[in-house]
């Protein structure tokens, strides 16, 4: 975890529940290199890595004049590709930083000091093992489990401000006006998941977060967005305090379409409750 998420918001709206004060046309902001001309991402119902999502950062302005960090909505590839890597090829497999590691891992430590940014979502997919998949599973039988995905969301509606880290990579092998020579990519910070219960669960089914899955993507509440995305804020100790778990009980959690299992499914009715799970689970 987390490994799919919804984030159906646009622009309009992110920059006024984040107070952004820069969208800028750039798709990226490479050590401050600007990227090509960028239209609206559309609602994205299944982001699976790799792909691009929005990203809320503290930034200052390329040529602005003003060192002043400035919080922009940017486009970011899921998938972080530390800035000292030979190739991105190891990306797909960096989306996620443990909340408890973070500052000492070589690949997040730097971005973990000045790189932290908020990727706004709906909510995240987590799936749970049916019960007779999950005895061949333990018992090292090659069948594959078939597993039921819930939608993980704040019960109010909220946005799910997740904690994410971005970095920045050059691609040495394209000259310097090439579009594609920066790269510039993200990574969800992930904690241990809540055992408390849950503000809305299911008819049946999990009553916590932690009867899904042990672990969470770390959700920052709206009092600690601007100290999170503060670049000034470089020292470990008091940035590793704002990766405390929020409060317990804001979230629901439901039963959803084994659709959402194919990254290739992508639209609202992949957020549609279901009454009851398709796959029988451990509950």
């Amino acid at each position: 975890m987390c490994g799919r998420y919804a984030a159906s918001r646009g622009p309009e709206d992110l920059a006024g529940i984040f107070e952004i004060e820069m969208v800028p046309e750039a798709a990226a902001e490479p050590g401050a290199e600007g990227g090509g001309p960028a239209e609206a991402l559309a609602p994205d119902f299944n982001v699976a890595p790799t792909k691009e999502v929005y990203a809320v950062l503290d930034r200052p302005v390329k040529d602005a004049g003003d060192p002043r960090p400035v919080r922009q909505l940017r486009r970011l590839k899921w998938g972080l590709v530390p800035s000292w890597s030979k190739t991105p090829d190891g990306g797909a497999r960096m989306i996620n930083a443990r909340a408890e590691t973070v500052h000492e891992k070589p690949s997040y430590r730097r971005a973990f000091a000045t790189r932290r940014c908020i990727l706004p979502a709906d909510g995240y997919y987590e799936w749970v093992t049916a019960a007779a998949e999950r005895e061949l599973e333990v018992e090292g039988k090659k069948k594959r489990p078939r597993k039921q995905p819930y939608f993980v969301t704040p019960a109010d509606g909220s946005v799910f401000a997740l904690a994410g880290l971005y970095e920045f990579w050059r691609d040495r092998t394209l000259p310097d006006d090439h579009p594609r020579a920066w790269w510039v990519t993200c990574s969800v910070i992930t904690t241990e998941a809540e055992t408390s219960p849950l503000a809305v669960a299911p008819a049946e089914g999990p009553r916590s977060l932690a009867d899904i899955h042990p672990r969470m993507p770390l959700m920052l509440t709206p009092d600690r967005w601007d100290a999170w995305l503060d670049p000034a804020r470089t020292d470990a100790d008091d940035v590793r305090s704002l990766l405390a778990p929020p409060p317990p009980g804001l979230m629901r959690a439901y039963p959803v379409s084994t659709a959402v299992s194919n990254v290739r499914n992508n639209g609202p009715e992949l957020l549609k409750e279901l009454e009851a799970p398709e796959e029988g689970t451990l509950f």
